[in-house]
């Protein structure tokens, strides 16, 4: 093992020199499975040579991303590759159960960031910082992180939310194209470098899916508006006006086909990026109408036509410069044409960039001094820099309030940080020194939390650890912002002296106050003032000629008076009337307070930042250039072999592979992991058996760890177990992790023992899942079977008792039918009779009466008699069975016409009642059975009969006696 302290190399004898030089030739000879190895730490040995070969290998066989412990090493194609970043392969890595067992890719970083949020093991919110070199991939790399995160993190199930997170995701992804074209320009390096940094913040709520998100931007490259270094452009937006306006639009904006344009060179080169119609979309999804789109435009159109404004000097001082237009042409030219889109008075404009205004006495005296030529550019200059920036900010404030979520709907979030990346041009200024200590510091972020934090974490916890040895940048960073005295504070320090600073002054002061800093460089041959700086990913050499001038950022108030004029409806938003103005100007200069430089305030928003992401857990994601001329297929082995030395994954991958990324405190351990005691019986654990935690520290006699001791030991005694219980389930085993190490306060391992563990702990939880399902579905089936048999007893019960009340009523309705049928029996019966007497009666009586007192004729009374004695004969022969042998026929033929029994004449009828003399009257009780039938009786209460007979006739009274 090294024994090593950081920042020097171990010296090793000859013999372990040989030993490794084998190795590595033994490695080298094996050119078939280089591209297969995912990760760089199975390389054996870990040097840059092998690391470059494995990389190089497969790079030429189209296999971009790479592991290297804790960071992925991801290397730009510089051709495109759709199926790469499909839909498919998003969802493919989102549902995988073990997406580390995947290919290397960004959509791995971006599912563990994903499920370590959705764990909520401490710290919960993560972060990603993708880093690299200028023209690595970075910004590609964060814009299809964006879109996996929109991708995985916005599905929820109701139609309503699902509209509403498409909402967001469109505008979260729809933010890119704006901030690229506002932000990004063609650099030598790179066709699309980011100008500004931006920490884009993606918030989730507690089910994980993506409400909003937040954009926080660092030091935008103003200076790009008015300077452009040789075969660079300017941002992307002014090239997409001039080439993607319409004809209406080129008028209305006074930019004619092949207009020529100062601040805009190289318009003859195209680019993927010159997109208008992408951009105009896109603000339009951001919330940004037409209208107010039109007069974006309209003013950075006012902005082109203020860089052709050029001075021509004068020969008297007294006098200011007059516009080179004027000398050429009656009409102002561009200066007419910027006050016109700028919606500024004329006089005052061209007022405001010739002449100075400076204030001077006790009674802050106003004098007017005409500026030079020099400073007439500078002036105008600063006026297009302040508009576009705060036009660049007012940007950032929509595309904000467009996409944030409210604070109280989201709890956690993934962070996602593009940075410029190391950048070192043949001119390079304040710009170039800010970018580079911005890379200095995220470097040291990752020595400080992965590299140096976790060797030394091992020591405290009692681990048997050598120390690997790594690149420290803090002597860089000491040099750069140290205190008390550094390059940053004294550059603020020209700034707050009040006099005219020098290029050699300044070069001078620096190189004699910082002389004894080794990663301070000189170049006494340069011609011009300068510096050098050894950073970690390679020396660069800064200019001090107009260092202090851009560190001031000196913003005449002129300019914002003027601004405050304009008639534009944007120019009023981004410059609003200030009332304190006045207020500010009338204190002297000695109680002024000192302006914040642009040093100090990306210093400010730089620490603000690091806080941010030491209050998360950081993935890297190292982006490499294969080569520096954007060509697909070529691999510049010295281009590549310096960005792997520059970052350091030599070492990162030597204290992956010997380390333990996973560090767990006892508490958390247990609480996580106490299920796993289930796969091992504390009956079967003995002294013999092996423990995978041997020779453990010893730990501090706090009560607390002694009671997490012993659950602990029952935990790692358990651990031999899941390997048999992971190939029982998937399969074959795999070899052996690593062990588990315990330290005095935290437990150690590796990713695949933390997998291991997983693996168990979801084997146990669905086991328990399993009992807990068996007893809740027997549970459940005897209550249904408690349920059928009280259904069945209670509908029992229920038809028993219906059919009792049934045959009550039945019984009931039965009793009175019969009574009332008795009682109209005996009614009927009653009544009949009474009614038949009645006329009998009274018929005999008028009978008599009238023979008595009216005598009738004698064929009358005989009628009359005929009528009385043999109606029952008429009801007799019509209601009786037609026949000659009928009994009921005779007997009532001579009943009626009261014929004698022994008449010769009469027919013989063999019957019981032959010896009957007659019937003496109806109501006469006959000696066999009779039935009464009545139809249609005359009597009120005598029909009784449902069915009509075809035989029946009318009569007084139609009786019929069998």
């Amino acid at each position: 093992m090294l024994q090593q302290v950081n920042g020097h190399r171990s010296s090793c004898d000859t013999r372990s020199k040989e030993c490794l030089r084998e190795d590595l030739q033994e490695f080298l000879g094996r050119e078939g499975p280089l591209h297969q190895l995912d990760d760089l730490t199975k390389v054996n040995p870990v040097t840059l040579e092998t690391v470059l070969r494995c990389l190089q290998a497969r790079y030429m066989a189209d296999t971009f991303y790479t592991n290297a412990g804790c960071t992925l090493v991801a290397l730009n194609p510089f051709k495109p590759v759709p199926q790469l970043y499909s839909l498919e392969l998003m969802r493919e890595y989102h549902t995988a159960p073990q997406p580390q067992k995947l290919k290397p890719h960004i959509f791995t970083v971006g599912e563990q960031t994903y499920r370590n949020v959705k764990s909520l093991i401490e710290p919960v919110n993560q972060s990603i910082v993708v880093s690299g070199e200028s023209g690595a991939g970075k910004t590609w790399t964060s814009r299809c992180l964006m879109k996996f995160y929109a991708v995985v993190a916005a599905s929820p199930t109701y139609k309503e939310s699902h509209k509403i997170a498409e909402r967001i995701e469109q505008r979260i992804l729809n933010s890119n194209p704006v901030m690229e074209a506002f932000g990004n320009a063609c650099t030598l390096r790179n066709n699309n470098s980011s100008r500004f940094g931006k920490f884009i913040q993606l918030q989730l709520n507690r089910a994980q899916q993506m409400t909003g998100a937040a954009v926080q931007t660092y030091l935008l490259e103003k200076t790009r508006v008015a300077c452009q270094a040789s075969s660079e452009r300017n941002f992307h937006i002014f090239y997409q006006i001039c080439k993607g306006a319409s004809a209406e639009e080129r008028l209305q904006w006074h930019l004619p086909e092949g207009a020529a344009f100062s601040w805009l060179p190289n318009q003859e080169r195209a680019l993927e990026e010159d997109c208008f119609e992408e951009t105009r979309e896109a603000m339009l999804h951001l919330g940004i109408d037409t209208s107010t789109q039109n007069n974006i435009f309209q003013v950075l159109a006012g902005l082109l036509h203020l860089g052709n404004i050029q001075f021509a000097d004068s020969e008297d001082e007294a006098q200011p410069c007059q516009p080179m237009d004027d000398a050429k042409r009656e009409d102002k030219g561009s200066v007419r044409t910027s006050a016109l889109l700028l919606q500024l008075p004329e006089d005052p404009l061209l007022e405001t960039l010739r002449i100075r205004t400076i204030r001077a006495g006790r009674q802050q005296q106003v004098f007017r001094k005409p500026c030079s030529q020099a400073e007439c550019d500078t002036r105008r200059d600063c006026l297009a820099k302040l508009v576009y920036a705060q036009l660049f900010d007012w940007l950032v404030l929509v595309i904000n309030s467009s996409i944030c979520a409210d604070p109280s709907s989201w709890t956690t979030f993934i962070g996602l940080l593009d940075v410029y990346g190391f950048e070192s041009f043949p001119d390079n200024s304040l710009e170039q020194l800010c970018i580079n200590y911005a890379n200095e510091k995220l470097q040291q972020h990752f020595v400080a939390h992965y590299l140096r934090a976790q060797q030394e974490e091992y020591t405290v916890e009692g681990l048997e650890w050598s120390f690997v040895s790594y690149q420290d940048n803090q002597t860089c960073l000491d040099l750069i912002e140290g205190s008390p005295i550094s390059i940053c504070s004294l550059i603020n320090e020209e700034c707050r002296l009040n006099r005219p600073s020098s290029a050699a002054q300044l070069q001078t002061r620096i190189e004699s106050a910082l002389a004894g800093s080794p990663c301070l460089g000189h170049n006494k041959l340069s011609p011009e003032p300068s510096f050098i700086v050894v950073h970690y990913a390679g020396p660069v050499r800064y200019h001090t000629a107009g260092l202090v001038e851009k560190n001031k950022d000196p913003v005449p108030p002129e300019l914002t008076r003027l601004l405050h004029q304009s008639q534009d409806p944007l120019l009023k938003v981004l410059f609003p009337p200030d009332p304190e103005e006045k207020s500010q100007e009338e204190p002297s200069g000695h109680s002024r307070t000192p302006a914040l430089t642009v040093v100090s305030k990306f210093k400010a928003s730089l620490e603000q930042l690091l806080q941010v992401l030491q209050s998360t857990t950081p993935h890297y994601i190292r982006c490499i250039k294969p080569n520096s001329q954007g060509l697909a297929q070529t691999f510049l082995r010295e281009e590549v072999l310096s960005q792997l030395e520059a970052c350091g994954l030599v070492e990162t991958i030597h204290i992956s592979a010997a380390g333990f990324p996973i560090r767990v405190s006892h508490q958390n351990f247990v609480e996580r992991y106490e299920l796993l005691r289930m796969l091992c019986p504390r009956t079967s654990l003995s002294p013999q058996n092996p423990s995978p935690a041997e020779g453990c520290s010893e730990r501090s006699p706090h009560s607390k760890e002694t009671v997490l001791q012993p659950l602990l030991q029952d935990i790692l005694h358990a651990l031999p177990a899941l390997p048999r219980a992971a190939a029982i389930s998937d399969g074959p085993a795999e070899p052996t992790p690593a062990p588990v190490h315990c330290g005095r306060t935290k437990v150690f391992m590796t990713d695949c023992m933390l997998q291991l563990l997983e693996h168990g702990r979801a084997q146990v939880l669905e086991r328990c899942a399993r009992h807990i399902q068996g007893g809740w579905r027997r549970h459940q089936l005897r209550k249904l079977e408690r349920q059928r048999r009280a259904a069945v007893l209670i509908q029992a019960a229920i038809r028993s008792w219906l059919t009792r009340k049934h045959v009550q009523r039945l019984h009931m309705a039965a009793t009175v039918i019969k009574h009332a049928w008795q009682k109209w029996r005996i009614r009927m019966a009653f009544l009949a009779s009474e009614e038949l007497d009645g006329v009998e009666e009274k018929h005999l009586s008028q009978a008599s009466l009238s023979q008595s007192s009216f005598p009738l004729p004698q064929a009358r009374t005989r009628l009359l008699g005929a009528i009385i004695h043999l109606w029952p004969l008429g009801l007799v022969l019509a209601n009786t069975a037609v026949g000659v042998h009928s009994f009921q026929r005779k007997l009532v033929v001579r009943a009626c016409l009261q014929l004698p029994t022994s008449s010769p004449s009469s027919c013989s009828v063999q019957t019981a009642q032959q010896k009957q003399a007659g019937v003496a009257s109806i109501r006469a009780r006959p000696q066999g059975s009779i039935k009464f039938h009545c139809r249609k009786s005359p009597l009120r209460y005598a029909d009784i009969c449902p069915e009509p007979s075809p035989y029946s006739v009318t009569g007084f009274n139609q009786i019929l006696l069998e």
